[in-house]
């Protein structure tokens, strides 16, 4: 493979891919020498098809086992290799070449510059509980089951949920060593909690939409508001979880793969 020197190609243009992957069998977002990840299979897919070095740039960075269906990843190119082949073609030799598991669902040609992170207007992350004495068989891989012979209070989860709509400092809501010497001022621009029903299996949606996030961010607060949902915190209790900034005040980290990387907005 050809390796270009990416100082002295002139790209004039640039790709956007919105892909959607089950994380479950990846190790997270970001490339990681010796592990397969979405930002390395995708790199590994660019460079066999345009026969050079590609660098990607995503619109999040998810952790290990959390999904995607609307991550958006960027990368440079020419207005030739553009030219050279089409958008459809591309997205088809993608999904060819990329392991089961990583579907992109659409290519988009953009302007030179254009960046998957740094464009983004808002970005919007879904996550699924399953409460109940059954355990979830299609949602299973998508959704956390929460054992309980009661149904979660979805009244006092919403009403403990506006506590965090607007902008505030979430260090309670994050990786402590994530947030060190780092800004940890975030807005959360909605939080709604609703019923859906996938195959035929009910579950209760946590929809965050915001400008960006903290890391593991979206997982405390699913899993602070299961706390108030099971009936251990009443719902008052996040405004003392958001004024300690202390990741030991608020809630346990709910897993991973009841995280969807829903849509970005530019």
């Amino acid at each position: 493979m050809a390796i270009l020197n990416r100082e002295q190609t002139q790209f004039d243009a640039s790709i956007a891919l919105t892909v959607a992957y089950d994380g479950r069998d990846f190790c997270g977002f970001a490339r990681q020498h010796g592990h397969s990840t979405i930002q390395g299979e995708l790199e590994r897919a660019l460079q066999v098809l345009l026969r050079r070095e590609v660098v990607t740039t995503g619109a999040g960075r998810t952790d290990a086992g959390v999904h995607a269906l609307g991550q958006v990843v960027s990368f440079a190119v020419t207005k030739q290799e553009v030219r050279e082949r089409s958008l459809d073609k591309l997205r088809t030799s993608l999904n060819a070449l990329t392991p089961e598991g990583i579907v992109v669902r659409r290519v988009d040609e953009k302007i030179a510059g254009f960046s998957a992170r740094f464009d983004a207007r808002e970005r919007e992350y879904r996550y699924r509980l399953v409460p109940g004495q059954i355990e979830p068989l299609f949602l299973a891989r998508f959704a956390w089951w929460i054992p309980t012979q009661q149904s979660l209070d979805v009244t006092a989860m919403k009403e403990a949920a506006l506590h965090l709509v607007g902008e505030h400092d979430f260090t309670s809501f994050c990786v402590a060593k994530s947030a060190e010497g780092k800004t940890t001022m975030r807005e959360v621009r909605q939080l709604q909690l609703f019923g859906a029903e996938h195959l035929g299996e009910e579950c209760v949606v946590i929809r965050v939409v915001g400008n960006a996030f903290l890391h593991s961010m979206i997982r405390v607060i699913a899993g602070s508001l299961v706390e108030i949902g099971l009936r251990n915190r009443d719902p008052q209790w996040l405004i003392e979880v958001l004024a300690a900034r202390d990741r030991r005040a608020a809630g346990q980290t709910a897993p991973a793969h009841g995280l969807t990387f829903w849509r970005v907005r530019y």
